[in-house]
């Protein structure tokens, strides 16, 4: 059997965000693990307007090429990292938009989230992201990564170099993805 897809999900759109650079240490970490074949999935990237499709996402009758994509690249996953900033005490917009999108797609799927802000480290943006995946039949998992005041490990070169704090819990984050991917692939094999 092959190894599970993990994509990691950026969710920060703005010019001059730094959520790339947690993306991008992240991503170098699942593929560290060895459990995963990881892909980055820059929302940036994706180009999704405010959802626009004229039929329920349950449907799955997708009538613009852009959400056709979208589908087919949330389709290859069998868990998702998901790389948020806290903005007004939540997640950015362009995830609640990407996420509307599909609703299949996104079912019976493992999901972590990597949250970082200030003194909140985006736990404020990780608590209002749990319930909408839960809805969407994603499975978040108990272990995350949390970030604080999260440029203090930024270089300036804008890599982030996390503390072994950090990685510690991005271990035990990717671990639990990779016991629940194999569980959760079964079940939509089953289905």
């Amino acid at each position: 059997m092959s190894r599970p897809v993990l994509q990691v999900v950026v969710a920060s759109t703005r010019p001059g965000r730094r959520g790339i650079a947690v993306g991008g240490w992240i991503q170098r970490m699942a593929e560290q693990h060895g459990g995963f074949d990881v892909a980055l999935v820059d929302l940036a990237e994706q180009h999704l307007p405010i959802l626009d499709e004229p039929n329920h996402p349950r449907l799955g009758q997708y009538v613009h090429q852009h959400t056709k994509d979208w589908s087919a690249t949330v389709s290859l996953a069998d868990a998702f990292l998901f790389v948020t900033p806290e903005y007004n005490h939540s997640y950015p917009g362009a995830l609640k938009n990407a996420l509307d999108y599909l609703s299949a797609e996104w079912a019976d799927k493992a999901a972590g989230i990597v949250s970082y802000g200030g003194v909140s480290a985006g736990l404020r943006a990780a608590t209002a992201l749990k319930p909408v995946l839960a809805a969407l039949r994603m499975i978040p998992v108990v272990e995350a990564v949390s970030i604080p005041f999260f440029a203090q490990f930024l270089t300036d070169d804008d890599e982030f170099v996390p503390n072994t704090e950090l990685e510690a819990g991005a271990k035990a984050m990717l671990d639990e993805l990779l016991r629940l991917s194999g569980a959760l692939r079964s079940l939509r094999t089953a289905a």
